[in-house]
């Protein structure tokens, strides 16, 4: 089983191992470019799906894996997608959660859209940028994020996630404002950067690439596990995906939002796991 993270750039963490049976599984997590203990930290060289596709490809051959399961979540659900069709051949089946396709519509959504549910959470995003760029803000957080003032992007690497953690479970206990706290944590440069070179680059992919080329995977399972109330990665493309791939099983967790680690996604992922025990 290899475990790809989201964002791109969120890295991997320990307790993403809680998804799996260790007597079971070979369970392989990783840090993409620029992720987690990967180096050089929050690095955009060389950094597009296509070399992340390549990385796992070296991965496999290093560790002599012949064949794997893919299980990856939001931006995982997207390399998931995009190493498959890359290599059907070496991939078992797939566990897909929160799913993000990246077209133009999603990005644009997160950017603006996202406000609708959030208003609060998205004023503190768009306040953080000059009202002059606003119309703008992947480009005017994007510059500031690659600003090599570590005063400059380190508080726009906080403003950015904070926005996206905001909107990412279906309850809010409390809604902090990160940015005007001066809160910056390990891991939210990496995030915040690749996510808007991504953004910046419609993910390196062509439109529609990924629906567009699903035939490739038809007879490979799927289990394709989506909360009704993501806001990040809204269930209509989820749907849309398992309506063209014959061989997903798609499940709607009724009270959950985007995060992995809400009870009911938690739940539906591990028993996934648990229900692609029998396939070799």
């Amino acid at each position: 089983m290899v475990f790809l993270h989201g964002g791109p750039g969120a890295g991997s963490a320990p307790v993403y191992r809680r998804f799996f049976d260790p007597h079971h599984y070979r369970v392989i997590l990783l840090d993409q470019r620029g992720s987690g203990k990967s180096t050089p930290t929050a690095d955009l060289t060389n950094n597009t799906t296509s070399h992340l596709i390549s990385d796992l490809e070296v991965l496999r051959r290093h560790l002599e894996v012949e064949r794997w399961i893919v299980f990856g979540g939001s931006w995982g659900s997207t390399l998931a997608l995009a190493y498959g069709q890359s290599y059907p051949d070496r991939c078992i089946g797939f566990i897909l959660r929160g799913i993000f396709l990246f077209t133009s519509d999603e990005v644009r959504w997160f950017l603006y859209g996202m406000q609708r549910i959030f208003p609060e959470a998205w004023r503190l995003f768009s306040d953080y940028i000059p009202h002059e760029e606003r119309k703008d803000l992947l480009r005017a957080y994007y510059k500031r994020l690659c600003d090599p003032d570590p005063n400059v992007h380190k508080s726009a690497a906080a403003s950015w996630c904070s926005y996206e953690n905001s909107c990412s479970r279906l309850l809010i206990t409390k809604m902090k404002n990160n940015r005007r706290a001066g809160a910056y944590y390990s891991g939210a440069l990496s995030m915040a950067r690749i996510e808007a070179h991504y953004m910046m680059n419609q993910g390196f992919l062509r439109p529609k690439q990924l629906l567009s080329g699903i035939s490739v995977l038809n007879k490979h399972p799927a289990i394709i596990v989506q909360g009704r109330y993501d806001i990040v990665c809204p269930i209509e493309t989820a749907d849309t995906l398992a309506r063209v791939w014959s061989n997903a099983t798609y499940q709607v967790v009724a009270d959950a939002g985007h995060s992995s680690m809400e009870p009911g996604i938690r739940s539906a992922l591990v028993k996934a796991t648990d229900e692609f025990r029998h396939f070799r």
